[in-house]
């Protein structure tokens, strides 16, 4: 028989997963801040030249570009690595709550946090496999 003490219980749950959220979200902004003082750092006072237009690199839509620009302390990548966090902290919560639910043994609800978290991991693939 299980301890009490280690049971899986609503409230268990409930309590991970908002300290899951809160970690996610302090940790998303921290790296976002981060990010944005090295930009100014180095960037700050740089006049833009509103009169052409330079997209952004292609590695910012890449998460090995990201990764790779963030690691070479480069601001802009940074404050995306940051905003890849953010988005990953509901999926992650999305995804503990599949473990979560199958530690409770309650099938019905590990089969439909499945649909949800194959549609957030669709969508966020692009919509394509």
């Amino acid at each position: 028989m299980e301890n009490a003490a280690n049971r899986w219980t609503d409230q268990r749950v409930e309590t991970i997963v908002a300290n899951l959220l809160r970690a996610g979200v302090i940790l998303a902004a921290s790296v976002v801040a981060f990010g944005g003082a090295l930009f100014l750092i180095r960037h700050g006072r740089e006049i833009p030249h509103y009169g052409i237009f330079a997209g952004e690199p292609g590695d910012l839509r890449s998460l090995p570009g990201t990764l790779g620009g963030a690691a070479s302390f480069d601001g802009r990548y940074i404050i995306q690595l940051g905003l890849l966090i953010l988005i990953a902290t509901p999926v992650a919560r999305v995804a503990f709550s599949v473990i979560a639910f199958t530690l409770e043994r309650d099938r019905l609800y590990v089969g439909i946090t499945l649909v949800v978290l194959a549609v957030l991991v669709f969508s966020l693939a692009g919509g394509r496999f």
